[in-house]
């Protein structure tokens, strides 16, 4: 999701953090340790040569499908990297058409993209990816590239569902869709949740704690 030029602001003009910026700063890292473990020790078999060609051969599947979809919801047209190989291309075709009969299945309809907020109440800002209408009642989603979900996952729905409600009382959400292209194979999955209040009052949690941590700081300086 694109982060505005020069950030995120208020009402006053003042500078606020971002969704992404106060999460990641108490983000789990454990994931992407333990990928980096694996990597190194297939690297010292002399199964890959090198470790970032891999991370970044892995990404490029997952993450070319995830832009083909996107470029199908903007009705943009989509040019397939020239970096990949035919079987990445086919890994990618295949995850984008598994999306799209999911997308067909749910009739889902999206009526808002990157859409910017800023919480003048908690001072964060956030982009969600979209707003989709399912039936007659909206919806969050969000789309990501990765192996796996993870906590901070939900925890960035529900921030996103605290700034939307919070500029938009009157069209609430109902439902939170998180679709999901894997790495390495662009294998697509679905990903969904009623409710998550429990993951909004640990992001207000976090949002507390970005201040503490950052006060912290400039004592410890």
């Amino acid at each position: 999701m694109p982060h505005p030029t020069g950030g995120y602001k208020n009402a006053a003009g003042q500078k606020v953090p971002g969704t992404t910026t106060i999460i990641s700063r108490f983000k789990d890292s454990g994931a992407l340790l333990h990928w980096a473990f694996d990597q190194g020790k297939a690297a010292q078999r002399g199964e890959i040569d090198n470790l970032y060609d891999k991370r970044d051969e892995a990404a490029n599947i997952g993450t070319t499908a995830h832009l083909m979809v996107e470029a199908s919801i903007k009705g943009f047209p989509f040019e397939m990297p020239a970096a990949l190989n035919e079987e990445g291309r086919e890994k990618v075709i295949s995850a984008f058409n598994a999306y799209k009969a999911w997308e067909s299945m749910t009739k889902l309809a999206i009526v808002a993209q990157e859409v910017g907020m800023v919480s003048e109440v908690h001072q964060f800002g956030g982009t969600l990816d979209a707003i989709g209408l399912l039936g007659d009642e909206l919806c969050l989603l969000d789309w990501k590239t990765s192996n796996g979900v993870y906590p901070d996952y939900l925890i960035q729905l529900a921030a996103y569902s605290i700034l939307w409600h919070e500029l938009n009382p009157d069209k609430p959400l109902k439902g939170f869709h998180l679709c999901r292209f894997a790495k390495e194979y662009g294998d697509f999955s679905h990903h969904y949740w009623t409710d998550l209040k429990d993951a909004g009052e640990q992001f207000l949690l976090l949002r507390r704690a970005y201040d503490i941590d950052k006060q912290l700081k400039k004592r410890a300086a």
